[in-house]
């Protein structure tokens, strides 16, 4: 089906994050655009206000006549989603163009000149920094982003532009789907190992992506990662990091709550970038997406003003308290290796101050097979909290609990677990310096109350 030919468009999972997005696109065109989703949220209810019809009970009379002529109708499902879904099935046995919405994103990287961030971690942050700084500059964007951009107050950006900035999911192999112009990859870690089984498969799984980014596109990748990249011929290829590769920062000034750097590249040098939203490992992030930015022909100008004004992205390293007596903030670090990086930005921005973490493990199978990573990350930090695990689309499997990161934490980090739903009287009793509550899964609802608290104070 051609995207011309969709009039509407019907979604089996409404409600992720990266769902509304394409939501969004199809309203923005005009369909009449509906789902399901198994319970309402924040983010349902605001696509309810921006004209979706959603329902969240499983039942195939719920579906809007609109969404029932197979020739115009496009339905979109997660992967999340059970393979017996009654709606889906229904759908099925109809014959209904049917798609994952990585294949919906495939379909406009063939339509648009894709610019992709891949990676375990750091790809929201940096596509969602590549969308602010190419969107304010003459050369715009379109942008499908997995977290609600701080300066848009949304997860997408609909422009007349050829670019579209898309944050390329590795989970189920959905980034396969895509055709990049070009690519950041900003980092291996092993994850999704319930899909992918092993580290060797999940690198495999990067080396093709690797291999369907167009000639004449390019490669940005992280320096030193452990994958091998297989571009086609006609693929430039660049590295970046913090410190080294083509694209680097260099003269970079930590102080007093402000980051600033210089930006090395092999087009132009740009001289004094300031920080917007100052984390230390935005300074990476920064890179890459100025990289991107760059290749694409955004100015000096664009690239300083572009990085000064970024405001950053909900739940991603967000500040919802910042007093001289406390710190209060969210990050959705839920692999070792972002709790890791987010620990360690903590540290270089709060040298010498009490930093704890409540932590609420986000999957049974990510935490059986991760579980001394995640300790080591955590015991950067002076006191650890941790929650029951977050179960998402699991069932529990037996012997693996939060206990296991709790007797892997290292000596003379002070620690406790504790029941999610007691966290709040926790935050009332507690006088906590820096507190950061990490994790993908529900615990985030809390932050608005925990910030009021912390305020009270």
């Amino acid at each position: 089906m051609e995207l011309k030919d969709i009039k509407a468009v019907y979604f089996v999972g409404a409600g992720g994050i990266g769902m509304s997005a394409i939501a969004r696109y199809f309203m923005g065109k005009g369909a009449v655009v509906a789902g399901y989703d198994k319970t309402p949220s924040q983010l349902t209810r605001q696509l309810e206000k921006e004209g979706m019809i959603i329902h969240y009970d499983e039942n195939v009379e719920a579906i809007p006549q609109a969404c029932r002529n197979v020739s115009q109708t496009l339905v979109v499902y997660t992967p999340a989603i059970p393979a017996d879904h009654k709606e889906l099935a229904y759908f099925r046995e109809k014959g209904f163009e049917i798609q994952k919405r990585a294949q919906v994103l495939g379909t406009l990287t063939r339509t648009h000149k894709g610019l992709c961030v891949a990676g375990t971690h750091g790809k929201t942050s940096t596509s969602t920094m590549c969308a602010h700084i190419m969107h304010q500059s003459q050369t715009d964007c379109n942008a499908f982003l997995g977290g609600i951009s701080k300066n848009y107050g949304t997860n997408y950006i609909l422009s007349k532009s050829d670019y579209v900035v898309i944050e390329a999911d590795e989970f189920d192999r959905s980034f396969h789907w895509l055709r990049p112009w070009m690519t950041v990859i900003t980092s291996t870690d092993p994850d999704h190992l319930d899909i992918y089984g092993t580290k060797e498969a999940y690198l495999e799984s990067f080396r093709h992506y690797t291999t369907l980014i167009q000639p004449g596109g390019a490669l940005i990748i992280h320096k030193n990662l452990e994958m091998k990249a297989d571009t086609q011929d006609g693929v430039r290829v660049y590295e970046y990091s913090r410190d080294e590769g083509d694209f680097h920062a260099e003269n970079i000034k930590i102080d007093n709550g402000e980051i600033t750097f210089d930006f090395i590249s092999p087009i132009e040098n740009v001289k004094g970038i300031k920080l917007g939203q100052p984390i230390p490992i935005n300074i990476e992030n920064g890179v890459a997406a100025m990289a991107m930015a760059q290749l694409n022909g955004c100015t000096a100008e664009e690239l300083r003003y572009g990085m000064k004004t970024y405001e950053g992205v909900d739940r991603r390293f967000d500040f919802k308290v910042k007093t001289p007596n406390h710190v209060f903030l969210s990050d959705y670090a839920h692999h070792p290796q972002e709790i890791y990086q987010s620990a360690k930005s903590m540290r270089e921005l709060y040298k010498d101050r009490k930093i704890t973490a409540i932590f609420q493990p986000h999957l049974y199978t990510r935490t059986r097979d991760f579980y001394k990573d995640f300790a080591k990350a955590l015991s950067q930090l002076d006191e650890v909290i941790l929650t029951e695990i977050y179960p998402a689309r699991e069932q529990p499997i037996e012997g693996v609990s939060s206990q296991l990161i709790y007797d892997n934490l290292a000596e003379g980090v002070e620690k406790s677990i504790i029941h999610k739903d007691d966290v709040l009287n926790l935050v009332k009793e507690r006088d906590f310096d820096v507190l950061i509550v990490l994790g993908a899964g529900d615990l985030d609802n809390y932050t608005p109350q925990i910030a009021e608290i912390i305020k009270a104070k």
